[in-house]
């Protein structure tokens, strides 16, 4: 059978092939002393509070289960409007939220509403791998910028500039990112997308992470940049991360006005509407009660994070840039891995993997610039878990 140029170029998501190998794994030493903790996957260990359940519940008893509009509950709508008023000083029209199924389903829509086959899309490396994979399911070409730890691992205007030419379309961004849990300073983010701007391109980001940030300096949202700047960035969210709401695969897209009705008209076609008892669950999140609960869990993510980063440098698994956002470490395992004797990310993730029945990420999945060198740890587990990767990777790193 022959198969689409376009899924050809799709690559491996090589975080689920590790997970396939730990999970098989996992089976072997279930009944050991040490089975398997996964610190791979980038899934919060919290599930979704008590008002969000039962609001699933309630709509499915009421039979509140049909479609509804190809942008989602207007009530929906309201409440993210709301939530970024009260959080983070940003006036959202609800007109420009558009509800979708999961944040890969606004990439997607995103993606095919405004590139064109062989338009390049500038995207800082490291990154997370399906972002550039929503790029090139639209026939565009995601060029990957190397970045630096003294940049925290972001574009800088200065590198979104060099790198443009004639087939540059516009940037995608994260903040906090995957797999670095780093942001955009905001003054850099004004000023990389005023350049875009001036060059007649987009400015798309990955703000799945946004709620889950730490430091006061970065939680900030690029729709509260000034004027025209905020109402034309283009921003994807998420309710699997800070809402923990993985499975239930609710996201949404923040637009420019004119853009709604050309996102409204592809996702009627691709997707006809999220899933209708997802979003009247989701409309539970803003309830007081839930956004506490929410508040108290990011001050558990933080408190992971506060633990586990100095363990990780002291065992010369150095994290050189503390994540200010999310939940992961970005590690630097040269020397972890030349003291288990062997050479790369790949092989001391599989070799952690056989000795400490610990599951991380290898960089492989995250660009070009420098893979082999850093892995990924998730501090989504619970400190318990944490506590006993710590002991572990002590016996085995000595």
């Amino acid at each position: 059978m022959k198969i689409a140029q376009r899924a050809r170029r799709i690559e491996p998501f090589y975080v689920m092939e590790v997970a396939k190998a730990a999970s098989a794994l996992a089976r072997e030493v279930a009944d050991s002393a040490s089975p398997m903790i996964f610190l791979n996957i980038g899934e919060p260990d919290f599930t979704a509070p008590p008002l969000v359940q039962q609001a699933a519940s309630r709509a499915i008893a009421q039979g509140s289960t049909q479609y509804t509009q190809a942008t989602g509950l207007p009530a929906l709508r309201e409440c993210i409007s709301q939530w970024y008023a009260t959080r983070f000083g940003a006036q959202v029209a609800p007109g420009r939220i558009i509800i979708t199924a999961g944040a890969s389903g606004a990439l997607q829509l995103a993606c095919l509403a405004l590139i064109e086959a062989g338009d390049e899309i500038l995207m800082p490396d490291p990154s997370y791998p399906c972002n550039r994979h929503f790029v090139s399911a639209a026939e565009g070409a995601s060029v990957l910028i190397p970045t630096t730890a003294d940049e925290r691992f972001q574009l800088t205007r200065e590198k979104v500039q060099a790198a443009w030419n004639p087939k540059t379309r516009g940037v995608l961004l994260a903040s906090p990112s995957n797999p670095t849990g780093t942001s955009i300073a905001p003054e850099e983010l004004q000023r990389i997308h005023e350049f875009v701007r001036s060059q007649g391109g987009i400015t798309l980001i990955d703000e799945i992470y946004l709620g889950l940030s730490y430091e006061e300096h970065f939680g900030h949202t690029a729709l509260a940049l000034p004027g025209e700047l905020g109402q034309s960035v283009i921003s994807i969210n998420s309710f699997s991360k800070y809402f923990n709401m993985t499975g239930w695969r609710l996201g949404w897209l923040v637009v420019p006005e004119a853009l709604v009705p050309v996102i409204e008209r592809i996702a009627q076609n691709l997707f006809i509407c999220a899933s209708t008892v997802a979003q009247h669950a989701a409309l539970a999140c803003f309830e007081p009660a839930s956004l506490l609960e929410y508040e108290r869990r990011r001050a558990e993510f933080k408190a992971r994070r506060d633990y586990f980063i100095p363990k990780l440098n002291r065992l010369g698994l150095n994290v050189p840039v503390m994540p200010d956002g999310a939940f992961y470490a970005y590690a630097d395992c040269t020397q972890a891995a030349a003291r288990l004797g062997v050479s790369g990310s790949w092989d001391f993730a599989f070799e952690l993997m056989r000795r400490a029945h610990l599951a991380v990420t290898p960089g492989r999945d995250f660009g070009q610039a420098a893979p082999e060198q850093f892995v990924r740890f998730s501090t989504a587990s619970s400190m318990d878990h944490l506590r006993e990767a710590v002991a572990r990777l002590e016996a085995v790193l000595g």
